[in-house]
């Protein structure tokens, strides 16, 4: 995930403060991991660094003073380019859990035993994740999100059921070699 981009695209709504910005983030991206204030601070000194975003005043609303910021015309120009641009399907597998699976054959653990743990792991987040979407009140945001967390846990154990099914050949061929 960009965080700049996401930035510039919080700042579209128009100009705003830091501490606001994080909140928007983690309001509209909740399945997400809550961005850091120094992470919000750090992109937003590069967006203007790099013209991107420029400094719109302060703002104390009664409490202490906040910089202001708003995206310049070449920060709309690079949001609306990154927006369009497609994303490509990610060319390498780096899943921690295909990785202990293959690392349990090669070393002879109980391989089976931890799929099947995994997969108690996703249902249960499977069943907090429709809980949330599916409660009174919960916003598109979240339930696009949970929609989406939920589609890949999906996928996991559907790759999780074909591989049990195949412990005892690939292990075999891993005794083979």
């Amino acid at each position: 995930m960009s965080t700049r981009h996401i930035l510039l695209g919080l700042l579209a709504g128009g100009p705003s403060h830091g501490y606001d910005l994080k909140r928007r983030h983690d309001e509209r991206f909740p399945q997400a991991r809550p961005l850091a204030y120094g992470q919000v601070y750090t992109t937003l000194q590069r967006l203007v660094r790099d013209g991107l975003a420029e400094l719109d005043g302060t703002d104390s609303d009664g409490g202490p003073e906040r910089t202001m910021y708003r995206s310049t015309e070449d920060g709309t120009r690079e949001l609306a380019h990154w927006a369009a641009e497609i994303a490509p399907p990610a060319p390498f597998v780096t899943n921690e859990i295909f990785a202990k699976v293959v690392v349990g054959i090669l070393a002879s653990t109980d391989a089976a035993g931890y799929l099947r743990a995994q997969r108690a792991a996703h249902m249960a987040r499977m069943r907090e994740l429709t809980a949330v979407k599916t409660s009174p009140g919960a916003d598109l945001a979240t339930v696009l999100s949970a929609d989406y967390a939920l589609t890949h846990l999906d996928a996991d154990l559907r790759w999780m059921d074909t591989t049990a099914a195949r412990l005892t050949t690939l292990t075999a061929e891993v005794d083979a070699a």
